[in-house]
């Protein structure tokens, strides 16, 4: 072979496989590359889509119309005029302000009180060495199994014997306490590199100073969304507040909105009325925190992966 086809040769490519694209930074997650996979994912983000916003239709359309219409015969979500009688009833019976403010309030406390305690748990946990440390772990962890429910009598009667029946503390001090938002942490604390703190330490910052400074600052993308996960899920809380509040002044909206009821039965449009009612406040919240939000849940990886 002579030196020109030698070199011929050489400088001509080997053809390989051809590798598929990289998906640029902050691309959607797709089922794989191709047209194919786009469009499987695309109908299936669009059915998950028409199962979620159907019913909230269906539930705005009973909700604008006579309790007449609604009962009369039909599949038709829209049976009869356009009416505001529903929303009516339930404010003029109804102290919705009073109510909305206690949720406000009270969702509020126990998520900034349930993220402060949360979090120096878990970090308790991910760095601490004090005697009892796996035992102290591993009742935390069982207690995320425990039903709710079974601790309603035994917090009920504690509620009774330090006489905190009908206050904000009653129904605030039990929903501070949250196993898996303390294990949550803890799992992302662990994550953390250790040569960050002991870096802070050898220039002599203590052991809260290193907790606030370094620490809480790498971890608010899950800070975020334990805190938006403890707001809604205190916002939407309905047993715990309405058995420790007789006080309508104290009831919550979710509480207070389910004590409007018509003598007559069932009314399906202010049902209807009192529940959007009461998701209207989380609505307007996703909103305007909407890209936030999601970006907390996918950067923790809470999204269901």
């Amino acid at each position: 072979m002579s030196a020109t086809a030698t070199a011929t040769a050489t400088a001509t490519p080997v053809r390989g496989r051809r590798r598929p694209p990289r998906e640029a930074s902050g691309s959607p997650l797709l089922l794989g590359h191709g047209r194919v996979p786009r469009v499987l994912a695309g109908t299936a983000l669009v059915v998950l889509a028409v199962l979620w916003v159907v019913p909230f239709l269906w539930a705005i359309a009973t909700s604008v119309q006579s309790e007449k219409d609604v009962a009369a015969t039909g599949l038709s979500p829209f049976k009869g005029a356009f009416t505001l009688d529903s929303y009516q009833e339930i404010l003029e019976r109804g102290n919705v302000a009073v109510w909305a403010f206690n949720s406000f309030l009270i969702a509020g406390l126990v998520t900034v009180l349930t993220v402060v305690v949360s979090t120096l748990a878990a970090y308790g946990f991910s760095r601490g060495t004090f005697r009892g440390r796996r035992a102290l772990l591993a009742v935390t962890v069982a207690a995320i199994m425990i039903p709710p429910q079974l601790l309603v009598v035994p917090l009920f009667d504690q509620m009774l014997l330090f006489n905190m029946v009908d206050t904000y503390a009653a129904v605030i001090l039990p929903q501070v306490v949250a196993p898996m938002m303390v294990f949550i942490l803890k799992r992302f604390f662990d994550g953390i590199p250790k040569e960050l703190e002991e870096a802070a330490r050898i220039d002599g910052a203590s052991e809260f100073r290193v907790f606030r400074s370094i620490v809480l600052p790498l971890s608010r993308p899950i800070v975020a969304a334990v805190a938006i996960f403890v707001f809604i899920g205190a916002w939407n809380n309905f047993m715990w507040p309405f058995i420790v509040t007789n006080d309508p002044d104290l009831m919550t909206l979710p509480v207070g909105l389910a004590t409007v009821k018509d003598a007559y039965g069932i009314q399906y449009a202010q049902s209807m009325a009192s529940a959007l009612l009461a998701a209207l406040p989380l609505i307007v919240v996703f909103l305007l925190f909407q890209r936030r939000i999601v970006n907390s849940v996918a950067t923790t990886g809470l999204g269901g992966s």
